[in-house]
C-alpha cells in the first residue's frame, strides 16, 4: 500500500490555462495582418471569423439562431431585454450563483426575486414552484456546473407562462438527457471568458430557436442594419419589423475573439472528457472523508468537470476557516462561499444589496458549507490525486479536533 507524506505540497496554479490552440494562434494572427478585426468589416466575398462561429455553436447546440457577443453577462442582459423585462419588473433567479448574474437582471433596471439552493448545489424546485407567480421569466444559473431536474424545472415554468433563460457559463458542453444545457429554455448563454471551457479572454454566445428574440438581441448588440451578414440569424424580413425600434447596446464580439475560438469549439468534446477525468479523479479521492459531503451527480446529467465542490454542512465557520488555510498552505487554493464578505469570485445572494433579497435560512445553511476549487486542464491526473489528499487530510484533521 502506497504512503503519502502528511508534507506534501501542491506547486501548480489554480488560475494557468492551457495556450491557445496553434490553429487558433494561426488564424489570429491571419487577422492582425490584414487588420479588418470588426465583425461587419469584410470584402467582397469574405465571411467573417464572427459569422462563422456563429454558424458552428448554432450547429454544435442545435440551435436555429446564434450571436456571439462580448461577454456572458451581456448575453444575459441582452436576452432578458429580448423577452421584454423592463425596469421595475421582477426576475426569479438562484440564491447561488455568482455576481454577473444578478447583475444582469439590475443592469435592465429589473429586481431579483431569489430561488433557495438543495444540497445538490442546484435550484430548489420546490421553492421555485411557491414563488413561480412572482415573474414571467427565470434567469437559471448552471452555478458551477451542476444541472437541475429540467423536466421537472420546464414543467413548472411552462405552466404559469415563465420564460426561462439559461446561464450555462459553467455548463458549455453539459447536457440534461439528451438535450444540451441552454436548450431547454428559450434562451441560451454562454461565456467564453479565460476561466470558462472555451477561452478568448472575455466573450460569449446567445442561442434561441424564437426569431423575434434572436432578431431583437442581434439589433441590440449593434449591427448597424449589417444583419444579412450573419449566418445564424432569422430571414431579413423579421428584422423589417422592429430595426427602427430596437436600441443598439453594442456589445458585439470582434473577429480576432472569434478566430480564437473556432479551433476549440472543434476540440470541445475532449476537452469536456479531460475536465471530467480530473473531475472523477478528485472526487473518488475525497469520498469517504469525515465530516464532508461529496456532491452526487444524477445519471441524467451530463457534466463537465471544470471545477469540484463540497460540502461542510454545519460546521462552524472558525472550523471551515481552517480547512482553508491548512489546504492554502499546503498550496490548495480553496474557495469558501459562507465567508461573511466576497472574496475574489465568491459571493452570496445577501453579498447583492442592490436586489434587497428576503432571509432564506435554508439555502444559507447550505452556502454557508459550499467549498470550491477550479479543476484547469494544466492539472495532471496525478496532481488531481495529490490535491484530493491534501484536502481529505486536512478535512479529517480539523474534523477530529474541532467537530
Amino acid at each position: 500500500m502506497t504512503q503519502h507524506s502528511d508534507t506534501e505540497h501542491f506547486t501548480g496554479s489554480f488560475t494557468q490555462q492551457e495556450p491557445i490552440p496553434e490553429a487558433g494562434i494561426e488564424a489570429a494572427l491571419s487577422i492582425l495582418r490584414h487588420g479588418r478585426l470588426h465583425r461587419y468589416n469584410t470584402v467582397p466575398d469574405e465571411l467573417s471569423e464572427t459569422a462563422l462561429l456563429e454558424q458552428e455553436f448554432a450547429a454544435l447546440t442545435g440551435a436555429k439562431y446564434c450571436l456571439s457577443v462580448a461577454s456572458g453577462g451581456y448575453a444575459m442582459a441582452t436576452a432578458l431585454r429580448a423577452l421584454g423585462v423592463a425596469p421595475g419588473d421582477t426576475v426569479l433567479s438562484n440564491a447561488f450563483t455568482l455576481a454577473p448574474v444578478p447583475g444582469a437582471i439590475a443592469s435592465v433596471g429589473a429586481k431579483p426575486v431569489f430561488v433557495g439552493v438543495t444540497e445538490s448545489l442546484t435550484i430548489d424546485l420546490d421553492d421555485l414552484e411557491a414563488k413561480i407567480d412572482q415573474a414571467k421569466v427565470l434567469l437559471l444559473s448552471h452555478m458551477r456546473g451542476h444541472i437541475c431536474d429540467m423536466e421537472r424545472l420546464m414543467a413548472i415554468c411552462d405552466a404559469a407562462g415563465v420564460k426561462v433563460v439559461e446561464d450555462c457559463a459553467h455548463t458549455m458542453g453539459a447536457a440534461w438527457g439528451d438535450v444540451p444545457s441552454g436548450r431547454s429554455g428559450t434562451v441560451g448563454c454562454y461565456s467564453c471568458q479565460t476561466y470558462k471551457h472555451v477561452n478568448s479572454g472575455e466573450g460569449g454566445f446567445l442561442v434561441t430557436d424564437d426569431e423575434q428574440v434572436a432578431a431583437r438581441a442581434i439589433m441590440m448588440s449593434g449591427s448597424y442594419m449589417l444583419f444579412e451578414r450573419h449566418l445564424a440569424a432569422p430571414d431579413p424580413s423579421v428584422f423589417a419589423k422592429i430595426k427602427y425600434e430596437t436600441p443598439n447596446i453594442s456589445g458585439r464580439m470582434d473577429n480576432l475573439r472569434a478566430a480564437i475560438l473556432r479551433p476549440q469549439l472543434a476540440d470541445l468534446n475532449t476537452q469536456c472528457q479531460r475536465w471530467n477525468e480530473r473531475y472523477y479523479v478528485l472526487e473518488n479521492g475525497v469520498r469517504d472523508t469525515p465530516g464532508m459531503q461529496v456532491i452526487e451527480r444524477p445519471d441524467a446529467e451530463t457534466i463537465v468537470g471544470s471545477s469540484f465542490q463540497f460540502l461542510l454542512l454545519d460546521w462552524s465557520a472558525d472550523a471551515i476557516r481552517k480547512v482553508v488555510s491548512r489546504c492554502g498552505a499546503r498550496g490548495v487554493e480553496l474557495k469558501w462561499f459562507g465567508a461573511p464578505e466576497p472574496a475574489a469570485f465568491t459571493s452570496r445572494y445577501d453579498s447583492w444589496h442592490y436586489a434587497d433579497p428576503q432571509p432564506m435560512p435554508k439555502s444559507d445553511r447550505i452556502l454557508h458549507g459550499i467549498v470550491d476549487i477550479r479543476v484547469p486542464l494544466t492539472f495532471s491526473l496525478d496532481d488531481c490525486a495529490l490535491i484530493a489528499r491534501i484536502i481529505k487530510a486536512e478535512v479529517s484533521a480539523v474534523y477530529q479536533s474541532e467537530i
